[in-house]
């Protein structure tokens, strides 16, 4: 779920020169092996447009319901035509951002560190976004969104990957991701999981705590041996699995048909099936999940950088982050956008602000060589041999 539109038209030599140069190449690194890429540092006159990469639904502009749009308002106010490709995928957007063609992207934490050690983004300067002060504090300067203190984006919202369950056929109620992994599971062939590659950390996460010998601390940093082990459990599970859902909509249909009856979900698809009269539950289980906290990132290449900008505290101001966090479904990261959801309960139903749901939700992140749990005496598993586990999987 995440869409488009427009400012002034302006020198756009000037307002480049003034953001974003460089990126990548081995002399132009820092000690830390970031590319060294320039932050903005003062908001010009906007160039007329901005070019978006988003999720379907994190742009709407009233042309797929007349009521929901905090795109057109935006335009009107600022000159800037919001111009927008929908991602299918993290791996998708990570392209895309690539080519160059592109201002901003929301960024999901599978896809942020590449794009920041690539040297496709640039760090951002939060002074720049006034609606950054009232974002929720535990969604800044986290690890998907920041490096070595500085902030290379601006949350948008957040969700836990939850365990869905069919009510009238999954007895009694489960407790723990152990439904999806028990070989012997009376619901084989009825079971779901999301299909992409970082879908391995939800095996790391059920390892972390059921198997505390293998010593994982933090599912998007396993060394070989515990890789290993999380890839283990996934070829145990995959004879339990009728599918494998990256559209949310054709796991609401499963849900509802019956095909999918245990398996992971987002809260957005429970709300959906349960509109349709689908008995349905979803829930964090005892060991915790995993889940998402999106980043709205500025290309280093962005030839709108002051319309970007503009875009970037607009979608993170309490109105237009409430009505993205109802439309799509998800907790806003704008505390103020709570009072404004048409849904009073909005909030509360996706724990916005109750800190303490998300201690035990460990938020997508994209694994690198240098272990993200602070080990320094062995090397983790990338991401990109994450990618070719999960395509070996997917196709034995």
């Amino acid at each position: 779920m995440r869409n488009k539109r427009l400012f002034q038209a302006l020198s756009v030599a000037s307002a480049a020169a003034l953001v974003l140069s460089g990126c990548g190449s081995s002399d132009s690194t820092s000690d830390s092996g970031l590319p060294k890429v320039e932050m903005m540092k003062e908001l010009g006159a906007g160039e007329g447009q901005v070019n978006v990469v988003a999720w379907a639904g994190y742009v709407e502009n009233g042309s797929t319901d007349p009521k929901v749009d905090w795109v057109t308002g935006f335009e009107k106010e600022t000159g800037c035509k919001v111009n927008v490709k929908v991602g299918a995928s993290s791996d998708d957007m990570v392209a895309l951002m690539k080519t160059g063609e592109y201002d901003v992207v929301s960024a999901s934490g599978d896809a942020s560190l590449r794009l920041i050690y690539g040297g496709d983004v640039a760090p951002v300067n939060t002074d720049l976004v006034p609606n950054y002060a009232d974002i929720f504090a535990n969604l800044k300067m986290q690890p998907w969104n920041s490096v070595d203190g500085v902030a290379y984006g601006i949350p948008h919202g957040r969700g836990a990957n939850l365990l869905a369950y069919r009510t009238d056929i999954v007895k009694p109620a489960p407790t723990s991701w152990g439904a999806v992994f028990d070989a012997n599971s009376p619901y084989a062939g009825k079971i779901t999981a999301y299909d992409s590659p970082i879908y391995i950390a939800d095996a790391a996460l059920y390892l972390m705590k059921t198997k505390p010998e293998l010593g994982i601390k933090y599912p998007y940093a396993l060394d070989q041996t515990q890789f290993d082990a999380a890839m283990e459990l996934l070829k145990q599970q995959k004879p339990l699995i009728s599918e494998y859902w990256g559209d949310y909509l054709k796991h609401v249909a499963g849900l509802k048909a019956g095909t999918t009856v245990l398996g992971t979900t987002w809260q957005v698809n429970i709300n959906l099936a349960k509109g349709e009269g689908t008995k349905v539950e979803g829930i964090k289980p005892v060991e915790g999940a995993t889940g998402w906290s999106d980043t709205w990132m500025i290309s280093s290449k962005a030839k709108n950088p002051n319309c970007a900008y503009l875009w970037m505290n607009h979608i993170a101001s309490p109105e237009a982050n409430a009505g993205v966090a109802e439309w799509f479904g998800e907790a806003p990261s704008n505390a103020k956008s709570c009072e404004l959801t048409a849904d009073k309960n909005h909030c509360a139903t996706f724990h916005a602000s109750d800190d303490a749901y998300w201690t035990d939700v460990y938020y997508w992140n994209t694994a690198t060589e240098k272990c993200l749990d602070g080990r320094t005496d062995v090397k983790c598993v990338p991401y990109s041999e994450w990618a070719t586990a999960w395509s070996s999987l997917r196709n034995s």
